[in-house]
């Protein structure tokens, strides 16, 4: 009970420090409010001393930040937001509104990602855990960015082909495209996380029996499939939130009137009422989503988590096929080496966005510059700042990850801030410089991996060899180093190697807002934010940098395929040598 409520605080806490840094964000980052909001209601209109001093009064910007940042949680209790500081709407009803419409989306897109993580491990639920497992056609398609993806679709199924509306908001209908955009890279990675699981739950003892005894495969399956998702319902209310806040790409780009599109032109346009309100809006609903996983969980496993005899999932796997990553890489390191020697900034307006030829081999750009050279000349910074930071979101998530009270409110407070406006926030804090873009992913990239280490290390501590080590007086330092972390750390790896493109995409995203590469850098993911307008008429022009990037999700994938658990040392010098106490029986002393 003491630790349900010292969770709960630090959790209230982590919210109101969130919302107060939302509050403070433009004194944080030394702009003037009354220019940005004077900007976002005419940007015709000259700022003058009195038009700026108008603003400042009518919004009680002269009172100080702190005074406004109380007027506003005053409010709260009786359900008042506020009112918008560019259209001076009240700010609940529309803030509700927002959410209702990214809760659709969201159900819809889970839906989606449900049945593509099926697909994903169809092939392991019908041999039942045998064989190989987990294509790179997943891996690819976890590696889509999701605004390539909604480009894609709007441009073909809805604009040339016609079959589903491509444009607003204005029925269920208007929800498959957006939803397909953000389930399917979703589904993807979900399924790469459940097909790593599934072989332990199928070499259980129950599993063994229930196939003697000839019980169909199917309902084997299911059973298996029971037994592995407690330790992915985490990461799946992790992807509520995630979605719900940070589809803004995919509402623009459909003109769908979500809450991440509408907290992203609050932010920019420095309506506090409104950004405070949304944010406040994604932590509610990423603790809501965090207790229905638990509960799930509870659920799912019952009480055999308390009774210390659930067999381990994670057993050592079959050598992963070493050509695949080779092939991969020899794919990778011949674009880079053909496309080096070329210059990356020569203009040619006469050849643009020229069709891929044996002169430019990936075709042209807008301005007529080579794509292959483009290409491989920002290889170097891609990769290595993607891996960087990988690495370290991987060592942040796992050390968290072994403190779960600490880091699961953490992790779900986190996971609540939109990537635009995490990005202020660490402008705000740490200032514009050339680490900044990378300090902002690696702020909020280590909670899925946390997630992840916790909810797994939950399940093994309940494991029966974890009980009977321990029972041999085997100490915590011993259980962690020989027994928890062996049997963690490699899925885990294997989830941070999986979101590796994604680390280089939310890079390239930052771009927009002033920060990370600034054209003319011939990053990657700047590559397919420059040359999405002309998506339609060239669409080499995104495909090249698409593909690359898809190479490189599918290269990181199966070369996490090797990371498999150590063999289990059974050497009795191993084992720790505490002396156990053993109680006489009665009587003994005196014979």
């Amino acid at each position: 009970m003491r630790s349900t409520v010292g969770t709960l605080l630090w959790r209230a806490g982590l919210a109101a420090l969130l919302v107060c840094l939302v509050g403070l964000l433009p004194w944080l980052a030394h702009t003037d409010p009354a220019l940005t909001v004077l900007k976002a209601r005419s940007a015709d209109r000259d700022p003058t001393p009195e038009v700026l001093d108008a603003i400042r009064a009518q919004l009680g910007l002269d009172r100080g930040p702190l005074h406004l940042l109380g007027e506003w949680l005053g409010g709260l209790p009786r359900g008042d937001a506020g009112q918008s500081w560019i259209s001076g709407a009240d700010v609940t009803p529309n803030v509700l509104q927002a959410l209702g419409v990214s809760l659709l989306l969201t159900a819809v897109a889970l839906a989606v990602a449900a049945l593509t993580a099926a697909l994903v491990c169809a092939r392991t639920l019908r041999t039942g855990g045998r064989g190989r497992r987990g294509g790179t056609g997943s891996a690819v398609l976890a590696a889509l960015p999701e605004f390539l993806t909604a480009s894609v679709l709007a441009t073909v199924v809805g604009v040339q082909l016609g079959w589903l509306p491509a444009l607003g908001w204005y029925g269920p209908q208007y929800t498959l495209l957006p939803a397909l955009a953000l389930g399917l890279p979703a589904g993807a990675v979900l399924g790469r996380l459940l097909d790593d699981l599934l072989p332990g739950a199928f070499a259980e003892p129950w599993a063994r029996a229930a196939a003697a005894r000839g019980i169909p495969p199917r309902r084997i399956a299911r059973q298996a499939v029971r037994r592995t998702l407690p330790a992915l319902l985490p990461n799946a209310g992790l992807f509520v939130v995630g979605i719900t806040g940070g589809a803004v790409a995919v509402e623009q780009i459909f003109d769908i009137p979500g809450l991440g599109r509408s907290t992203l032109e609050a932010a920019l346009a420095q309506d506090l009422p409104v950004l405070q309100a949304g944010a406040l809006a994604l932590v509610l609903l990423a603790a809501a989503a965090t207790g229905a996983a638990r509960l799930a969980a509870r659920l799912l496993i019952g009480p055999a988590l308390d009774d210390g005899a659930l067999p381990t999932l994670h057993r050592r796997t079959p050598p992963a096929r070493g050509l695949l990553p080779l092939a991969l890489a020899a794919v990778l390191l011949a674009v880079i080496a053909a496309g080096l020697p070329r210059d990356p900034l020569a203009l040619d307006t006469g050849r643009r966005l020229e069709a891929p030829s044996w002169s430019h081999p990936f075709g042209t750009d807008a301005l007529g510059r080579d794509l292959l050279a483009r290409v491989a000349h920002g290889a170097l910074d891609t990769l290595l700042l993607a891996l960087a930071i990988t690495a370290v979101t991987l060592l942040t998530g796992v050390a968290l990850g072994l403190l779960p009270r600490l880091s699961g409110p953490l992790a779900d407070t986190v996971n609540a801030v939109p990537p635009v406006l995490g990005a202020l926030l660490v402008t705000a804090l740490a200032g514009r410089g050339t680490w900044t873009p990378a300090l902002a992913v690696a702020a909020v990239a280590w909670a899925p991996l946390a997630a992840h280490t916790s909810a797994l290390l939950r399940q093994e501590r309940a494991a029966l060899h974890i009980t009977a080590t321990r029972s041999l007086g085997a100490t915590p330092w011993y259980l962690l180093r020989h027994e928890l972390l062996p049997a963690v750390l490699p899925p885990v790896t294997r989830h941070a190697l999986l979101r590796l493109p994604g680390v280089a995409l939310t890079l390239a995203s930052l771009a927009f807002l002033g920060l990370g590469a600034q054209p003319p850098s011939p990053e990657w993911g700047l590559l397919l934010a420059e040359n999405q307008p002309y998506a339609e008429r060239a669409p080499w022009a995104v495909l090249a940098p698409a593909a690359v990037l898809a190479l490189l999700g599918a290269l990181a994938v199966s070369t996490a395929g090797g990371v498999r658990p150590p063999r289990r040392r059974t050497r009795e010098k191993d084992v720790p040598a505490r002396p156990v106490p053993v109680k006489e029986p009665a009587g003994a002393g005196a014979r």
